[in-house]
Parts: C-alpha cells; structure tokens; sequence
C-alpha cells in the first residue's frame, strides 16, 4: 500500500461485456486517481483455471493483450468470470501488496478479494469484505447529463416535444427476446407514444434482436429519431437521449440500463420481455412468497411469451442448479419498483421527482478510500 501522500497505481482489468465495462470504469473514475486500463483477450476453450478457482492466466492470450508486469499495481478494479484468476494472479505477483477490487458475481470465495461490491441478483454470500448495493455502478452525474444534453439539443430541436426515451436491450438469462416480444415493445411504446404526444428518441443495443428493431423502423406513426447500435460510435447518442427525455421506457433485461435512467429522476417505465408464467412481473411475485398473485397475473395476461431452449434451460438452472451459474434479476425489480421511480409499462406513471435519486457510488468509494489507507 503506498503512503498516504502518494497517489495509487490502478489498473483497471477491462470486462467484456458494456454493462460490465460502464461499471469498472465508472467506479476508476470515481476515485480521481490515474488509472491504466488493460485489455485482454482470452482463450475461448480454457475455463478450468475458473472452473476451479485458480490464479494464473492460463486463459488470456498473452500474446493479443496488454502487458502484465512490474511495477505491479497498488489497485486492481475486475469484473467478470474470467478476469478473477488475472486480479488473483496479478496479487501474487506482488506478493500480496496490491489490493483487489471485485464489481458483481463472483465465482471464487469472497476471501481472496480485499473487497467485493455486488448487487442482490447475484446472491454473493454476506462476508465483511462484501459491500451490497442497490443497483450497479454508473457515471452518470448531473454535469455530464447536461453536457449530453446541450450536445443533443440543437440536433433533436425538429422533433416535438414532450420526448419519450426508449432504450432497447436483447434476451437475457431466462427471458428470450424474439417477434413476440418485439410486437408488444412496439404496441406499448406506441400506446403510450400517441397518449403523450411528442415524439420517440431510441436507442439500440449490441444485443438488440433486429426483428424489434425493424417494427419501429417501419412506424410512421410517432415523428422519431431511431439510433441502430455501432461499435465504438462517438455520436452514441444513448446519453444525450436519456438527458433528453421527458420519459424513458427501458426493456427490463438490462439492470445497468435501468440503474443508469433511473439515476436522471426522470419517470422511468420497465417494459416486461416475458408473458404470462414466463414474465419477469410473475417472477417477481413469486420471489417474495406472492404465488397466489403471480398465478393470478398469468391467468390474465392475453399475451404469449417468445420461447427459446436457452432461455428455458437458464431458466431451469436458476431453480435446480448452481446458483453461481445464474443471476436473480427479479429482485432488482422488486427494488425498483418498490423505489416509486419506476413502473412497468402500462401501468400508471410516478411524477417525476426533483430530489436527486440515491446513489451507491459514495459508499464504494468510501470503502475503497479506507481499504487503501485513505479514509
């Protein structure tokens, strides 16, 4: 650890995942100390050093990523399975000297981390080490939302206002994503669309099914700006859309993306990828003992879910399997909608709040801030 007047090598193990990415480097930036991010690459068929929890790096292509070596960091900010076994290896190395970051699930035990900021749908174990926060880590703050905004404005200034967000994931874990779904997004978008009058600003993700994407291509309905998700785009407009918005409807897959609307204050509405037995609204329910409720909310939903053999298969996992396979993201919406800033679509809107939304950013970085000597 180095003295209390020196600044802090961090290094910053890249996810590769966005959500993931938006995580680790939202919480490096946090902290106001230089950082190096290090990317690197893995080996698509070498799981076991995960599988059992090891410390090497036996399944990163030294040769495609960044360089490890001395002067080892005093920091090392991960996230995701296969960056455990790197920060691990990374601590040997030092011996022991540098101090381990972990943001999310984790596959090992807590204990070989310093300190382990997750969230409940990944159901790590309570360790004094495991610091649990209500929603994921974002850089959201109010300058870079009306930077984003001042950007975006003059360009958006043709379409009418009020402005309705919608910001479109894919399927993830247990909820497929295919026609059905994308049929209801764009009727219950375009429900409330015309109910608010203004226009439509969307954007799509990496994982964005293009069938949904095509049905509001072909609406001429609502006046729109469409955004079609490109790698490493500058012109993004994901944020200046959010710092935009009037509302924001968000598909309820992505905690990251409702972690991040949510921090605006702006109404916010969770549109459910799955119907019926299969919705995200039933498994909810279900996750706090409302099983009369869920089969109610089933027995009544007139629409049909969209079925995959992975979805179901994850499905069945989350129930009989490992729990370090899977994630509970129905517990996330429980806390979301019980927070009275968001609702699921079709369901009455909250007014939009003017008191700041709470943020778990202050309490990482006091943790952090005391874990390397500086509190």
């Amino acid at each position: 650890m180095p003295e209390a007047n020196v600044t802090p090598r961090v290094w910053v193990l890249d996810a590769y995942r966005s959500g993931e990415k938006t995580q680790v480097r939202a919480l490096a930036q946090g902290l106001g100390w230089p950082y190096e991010i290090k990317t690197l690459r893995y080996r698509k068929k070498e799981i076991r050093t995960t599988l059992f929890r090891g410390r090497d790096l036996r399944g990163v292509d030294l040769t495609a990523s960044d360089p490890l070596s001395a002067p080892w960091p005093d920091l090392v900010i991960s996230m995701g399975m296969r960056n455990e076994p790197v920060a691990r290896w990374i601590k040997d190395q030092s011996g022991g000297r540098t101090r381990l970051v972990f943001l999310g699930r984790l596959w090992a035990d807590p204990a070989h981390f310093d300190l382990v900021i997750t969230t409940p749908q990944y159901r790590v174990p309570d360790r004094p080490n495991v610091l649990r926060n209500a929603l994921p880590l974002h850089p959201l703050t109010p300058e870079r939302l009306e930077t984003a905004r001042a950007h975006w404005a003059p360009k958006l200034a043709h379409l009418p206002r009020p402005y309705l967000t919608l910001n479109i994931g894919g399927p993830s874990g247990p909820y497929a994503f295919g026609a059905r779904a994308s049929a209801r997004l764009l009727r219950d978008t375009m429900a409330l669309a015309k109910t608010r009058g203004g226009s439509l600003l969307i954007s799509s993700s990496a994982r964005t099914p293009p069938e949904a994407i095509a049905a509001f291509a072909a609406q001429t309905d609502v006046p729109m700006q469409l955004y079609r998700f490109r790698p490493n785009d500058p012109e993004n407009p994901y944020l200046g859309f959010l710092a935009m918005a009037d509302e924001i409807i968000v598909t309820a897959d992505s905690i990251s993306m409702l972690s991040e609307a949510y921090a605006t204050g702006k109404p916010v509405h969770m549109f459910d990828l799955g119907a019926g037995t299969l919705s995200m609204r039933h498994d909810a329910l279900v996750a706090i003992g409302e099983r009369a409720q869920a089969r109610a909310l089933a027995r009544h939903d007139p629409d049909r879910p969209d079925l995959s053999l992975g979805a179901l298969a994850y499905r069945a996992l989350m129930r009989w399997g490992w729990k370090h396979l899977s994630r509970d993201i129905s517990q996330m919406h429980l806390r979301l909608a019980r927070s009275g800033r968001m609702t699921w679509l079709g369901e009455p809107v909250r007014p939009a709040s003017d008191t700041p939304p709470p943020t778990d950013m202050a309490r990482a970085l006091d943790r952090i801030n005391a874990l390397m000597g500086r509190s």
